[in-house]
Formats: C-alpha cells, sequence, structure tokens
C-alpha cells in the first residue's frame, strides 16, 4: 500500500511539472485517478499563486499594529432583501448579489461593491477557516468579495492593486441552530453536484454577518485571492467577532461534491508566507475598554470629592 503511494506521489510530480495543467484543486481531491495541481503546486496552474503577498496568512495577534484610521466600515444597502442564485462552482458554495451593496470608510482607499460571497469549510464542522489567528483555524469562513465601485467586472478591477475588497468572517460552533442561515443550508441539498445551482429565497447580507456594533473589531493587509489565479489585488479585512452555527449547519456544507462525487471538505488553502507584510488592527475593543476605564476613572473622582 505504501508504495502505491509513493508511485502516485511520484507520478503526480511528474505529471504536474510536465504537463503545466491549468487543473487546480484542493489536497482532498488529489488521487491516482485524479491528478491535479494541488494547493503546493498552484503555481502550475498559475505563476500568480507564487507570489510574495499570497493570501490567507496566520494573523499573530502580538504582532499587528494598531491602525487609527481603522474606524467601523461603513456598510450601505446591506440590509436589502434579494434573490441572489447559490451555485456549486465544483470548489465552493457561491452565491451571486444582484442588486448594489457596498462597504466604505475603515482607511479603506474607495467604495467597494458587493459582487458575490462564498465559504471555505473543513470536514463535518472541523477545521475549514482559510485564515487563521495565532495558528487556530475556526470551522469555515465566509468571503464577501467585492470591487471598486467604478469598475464593472471582476477582471477589470483585479488589474488594480487595490481594485478588489474582501470581508471575511470566521464560523464557531454553537449549541443552537442560526435560524438566519436557512435559507442557505435548506438549498445545499439542491446544489450536491458541481454546477447545481439554484435560486436563494429572500436573503440580505446583513443577515448573515454581525451586527455592525460587533464588527469594529477587525484586522487589515494586503494580500491575494485564495483561489488560482492568486491575484495580489486585494485589502483584506478579517472580522474578529465570529458567526454561530450549530454542528449540524456546519455539517451539511461537507454533502456538498466536487465534480467527481466526492465530499467537498477541507476546501481552503494553507496559509501562506506574511513575508515582511504588516497586519494592521482596528483595536475596537480597546476602544471601548479604554472608554469604559475613563468613565470609572471620573465616576470615582467624582464619588470622592462629594466625600470630602
Amino acid at each position: 500500500m505504501q508504495q502505491l503511494v509513493v508511485l502516485c506521489a511520484l507520478l503526480a510530480s511528474f505529471w504536474t511539472v510536465s504537463t503545466g495543467s491549468g487543473d487546480w484543486c484542493y489536497q482532498t481531491q488529489f488521487s491516482c485517478q485524479h491528478q491535479c495541481n494541488a494547493p503546493e503546486k498552484w503555481n502550475h496552474a498559475n505563476q500568480d499563486c507564487a507570489g510574495r503577498h499570497q493570501s490567507p496568512i496566520n494573523i499573530v495577534t502580538r504582532k499587528t499594529l494598531k491602525d487609527e484610521r481603522l474606524t467601523p466600515l461603513r456598510f450601505d444597502n446591506y440590509q436589502q432583501i434579494f434573490k441572489g442564485s447559490i451555485k456549486n462552482n465544483g470548489h465552493s458554495v457561491q452565491v451571486g448579489i444582484p442588486h448594489v451593496s457596498t462597504v466604505s470608510g475603515g482607511g479603506l482607499p474607495a467604495t467597494y461593491k458587493a459582487v458575490q460571497f462564498h465559504l471555505h469549510w473543513g470536514d463535518n464542522g472541523g477545521p475549514g477557516s482559510e485564515h487563521t489567528i495565532d495558528g487556530e483555524q475556526y470551522p469555515m469562513e465566509l468571503h464577501i468579495v467585492h470591487m471598486k465601485s467604478h469598475y464593472t467586472d471582476l477582471i477589470t478591477a483585479l488589474r488594480d492593486k487595490e481594485g478588489v475588497a474582501v470581508l471575511g468572517f470566521f464560523y464557531e460552533n454553537s449549541n443552537s441552530a442560526n435560524r438566519k442561515y436557512d435559507p442557505i443550508i435548506n438549498t445545499l441539498q439542491s446544489i450536491r453536484a458541481t454546477n447545481g445551482s439554484t435560486y436563494l429565497p429572500s436573503i440580505s447580507l446583513a443577515q448573515l454577518i454581525p451586527s455592525e456594533q460587533n464588527m469594529t473589531s477587525y484586522y487589515r493587509y494586503k494580500g491575494s485571492l485564495t483561489t488560482p489565479g492568486c491575484t495580489e489585488s486585494v485589502v483584506w479585512t478579517v472580522f474578529e467577532n465570529p458567526i454561530p452555527l450549530s454542528t449540524e449547519q456546519l455539517k451539511a456544507f461537507s454533502k456538498v461534491q466536487y465534480h467527481d462525487g466526492k465530499p467537498m471538505v477541507k476546501n481552503f488553502r494553507p496559509v501562506q508566507p506574511l513575508n515582511g507584510r504588516q497586519v494592521f488592527y482596528s483595536g475596537g475593543a480597546v476602544i471601548l475598554v479604554s472608554s469604559t476605564l475613563l468613565v470609572t476613572a471620573l465616576v470615582t473622582a467624582l464619588g470622592l470629592s462629594q466625600s470630602n
């Protein structure tokens, strides 16, 4: 058995180097029958995947730098209800956003409009986020992809070094189901096969993410798309507070399938080297704590003065 595994690996090495195929995949898709470019060889699918400013990354909190410009972001039309299409694109579950929702402020260099969102997950609720925090990998991660509002398509936006902004949200395991996610969870069985698509019941972007007062703490850095072509044109905002989903809700994503019928599990890219980049932190929680301490100090001071 071990000899077969070694032979398969040798064949894989020869196949990717000799063909330079654009057929990329996640590690869980690779087999002797399906010899594709797994993440460590994505540069064979697209040379940009070997760039120095790649995503995702491991965010080491003690090495982040607080940036006062990273104020709360402004979300416009995130409350608007829409009926987008949800599709199994062979690598993830993706939802198109048919109306104009924008994000701005918070140190972003422009106003960006939402184009689509998709998710990355583990195996039946196991570790599956793309970004990690101090080495901790969450069960799943949501990416809401935006482009500068004056662009009409992502291909054009990606030619701009700051043309795309992605908002990243982690998920955590909860004891109770998050009913706001029912519209998505309930459609997964209809898109189990690759290229399966259907329309979502009415949803809004706002219902899928934390409330605005719980989105003041976030990380910011310059990076790339996390799938080939790995273009380094992304302003990343990764939020600290996770979204709760029950174990059963998380497991539902693992019932979706790759094109060969194998379960779509662990569809995340491993973290990439930081290569000298600085990760910034909004410090939202620190500001709130400081304000509380200030109020406490004032009340104490007033109390002392009155007692004297």
